[in-house]
């Protein structure tokens, strides 16, 4: 290219970013919306910054590091005009779980910011890598049973493990199990700190209070600065109460990760799960945004945008970051119109880090355990459980083991479950399908199910049946054992109709079973006749060679066509259910 052609393909790919195109359409009656909800923004990112690092098991000042990148990255590159990004407390846990077994024994802090920040740049890597190949539909993988179970089990596990802060001492465990030892022992001998405990429990009560009875004032913010108050006002810090004490003053400045060739791997296995939950956080937020504010969702390039916030943070001493739907619901209620009102708050927490370092010097740590456990419980959906149990047990199972993993094995090992889980569950549903026989319904149009309609006429020496799935290796043996059950019946059915509209499939192995179970119909006087077969299926059982055991004439277009076919060759005439002797299949198991 040459150098006058470089300048306008230079321009026009500026262009194309979505932080440039919404400075060319910004309009100027949203200016001080923004600037206001930019404001507003950042009197919950400091606290929660800071409050979701020490969870992450990182100095509190790498939160407000992140916030500030992450914003302005996202800014940049995210399509969302109002969509807010940060520090969140369901990837906290698991940056601790990826980062801190690889710390060395002291607990160096500043190896734990250089891998947290490695594991940012993975993440982020793995975002742009899944945009461009466009696998937003990853975040399918995690189905709603296995992720209420996950961020049940996340909420139980966040709580344990910030209720020892929360009351003024420490305990050293690596399982829930071991956490929930040492608070007992601390309680039991006298660890609690009154002041700490007062300050932390009090934290939680205004939180919640507010939130409940004055949902616009802002309840994080209004705890902190209360906080700060009582621990000035009572000298806490010398009644053994832990403060945040002066954050290291100036911006943060560019870092690139340095670690050990043999940290990479354990870092990728909890960068993919914490890319998992992210952009499945991701798309559930900008869903819901984008329809309130009338805009598209841009799948791949949200994860474009979150990747690169998270690169940005990883140059910075940053961690992994997601979005935010509490922060966001924040920013719209105060009025956000774009991305602005993020850079107004990465712009003032700037400020305060060059300006007013030990702004929050005395800020309670409990106070900071006390936002992480009231932000631990929106994680939580209990009735969301109950709902599982009521309606549908076999889900309620997965929910349940999902947050059995999450809380006895670990965060990292309860994604990878939940995963496991949904993809398992799919696999269920298509080895075990449901599978019944069909008959007529006066009043009714079509024909319907005879455990629904247990009255069904049925016609004399024909069944209907019907496979709810694509018959695919994993389920064609439980297709032919059903026809084979069928087709023994007494008295003996002349034609099983399969009614495989369901059918949206049927693989070479599938078609081998059918080609046998047809042989062997047809020695017993017996034949398998197809009805409603979809045109692509259809296709692919004249090229797997099938029609030669399954004649042309045995294929309709309807179930009413098959049925009209049998009853003309044999003059057949619909009686009450149980006529012809057949009884439907099993229930598969988990389909009650």
């Amino acid at each position: 290219m040459t150098a006058r052609g470089a300048g306008p393909a230079v321009r026009s790919r500026l262009r194309a970013l979505p932080g440039v195109a919404a400075v060319a359409e910004y309009r100027r009656a949203w200016l001080v919306k923004d600037l206001v909800a930019g404001v507003v923004l950042t009197t919950l990112l400091v606290p929660q910054g800071m409050a979701y690092a020490e969870l992450a098991g990182l100095p509190a000042i790498t939160g407000l590091y992140t916030s500030v990148l992450c914003l302005l990255g996202y800014a940049v590159f995210g399509p969302s005009r109002i969509l807010v990004l940060g520090p969140d407390s369901a990837l906290g846990p698991m940056i601790a779980a990826s980062v801190l077994p690889l710390v060395a024994a002291g607990g160096d802090p500043d190896r734990a910011v250089a891998l947290a920040s490695m594991l940012a740049v993975m993440v982020a890597a793995v975002m742009i890598l899944a945009s461009v190949a466009k696998l937003g539909f990853i975040a399918d993988l995690v189905s709603k049973p296995t992720m209420i179970g996950y961020m049940n089990g996340l909420a139980l596990t966040i709580l344990i493990g910030q209720l020892p802060k929360l009351l003024g001492f420490s305990v050293e465990a690596d399982d829930l199990i071991g956490e929930c030892a040492g608070l007992v022992r601390g309680l039991a001998g006298g660890a609690v700190v009154p002041a700490a405990a007062a300050v932390g429990i009090g934290g939680i009560a205004v939180v919640l209070l507010l939130q409940r009875f004055l949902p616009k004032v802002p309840a994080v913010l209004v705890m902190v600065l209360l906080a700060i108050a009582a621990a000035s006002a009572f000298g806490l810090g010398a009644r053994g109460v832990g403060l945040v004490g002066v954050l290291p003053e100036g911006l943060p400045p560019f870092t690139v990760p340095e670690v050990r060739l043999a940290d990479l791997a354990p870092l990728l296995a909890g960068a993919l799960g914490i890319a998992l939950v992210s952009l499945a956080d991701t798309i559930s937020n900008a869903s819901a945004f984008a329809a309130r504010t009338g805009q598209e969702v841009r799948g791949n390039q949200e994860m474009a945008g979150v990747g690169a916030a998270n690169l940005a943070a990883a140059l910075f001493q940053g961690f992994p970051v997601s979005t935010s739907g509490s922060r966001t619901a924040v920013a719209e209620r105060a009025g956000a119109r774009s991305q602005l009102t993020g850079v107004v708050g990465a712009a003032l927490i700037l400020l305060m880090l060059v300006l007013a370092p030990g702004l929050f010097r005395n800020l309670p740590q409990p106070a900071l355990a006390a936002v992480v456990i009231t932000a631990s419980l929106s994680l939580a959906d209990l009735p969301g459980a109950v709902r599982l149990w009521r309606q549908r047990r076999a889900e309620f199972l997965l929910c349940l083991a999902a947050f059995a993993g999450v809380a006895l094995l670990g965060v990292l090992q309860g994604i990878a479950i939940a995963v496991a889980l949904s993809v398992l569950n799919v696999f269920r549903r298509t080895w075990w399908p449901y599978s019944t026989v069909l008959g007529r319904v006066r009043g009714l149009e079509g024909y319907h199910d005879v455990r629904s309609y247990p009255d069904a006429e049925l016609l004399p020496g024909l069944v209907i049946h019907r496979f709810d799935a694509p018959l695919v290796f994993a389920n064609a043996k439980n297709f032919r054992d059903a026809v084979r059950r069928l087709a023994a019946a007494e008295p003996r059915p002349r034609w099983i109709v399969v009614a495989a509209e369901p059918m949206t499939d049927v693989d070479t192995t599938a078609a081998d079973v059918l080609e046998e179970l047809d042989e062997e119909l047809n020695a017993a006087g017996v034949h398998l006749v197809f009805a409603e077969l979809k045109d692509p299926v259809r296709r692919k059982i004249e090229r797997y060679g099938l029609t030669r055991t399954i004649e042309a004439r045995h294929f309709f277009p309807t179930v009413e066509s098959a049925v009209a076919a049998y009853r003309l060759r044999t003059g057949a005439q619909w009686s009450s259910g149980g006529g012809s002797g057949a009884s439907p299949p099993e229930s598969p198991p988990g389909t009650s």
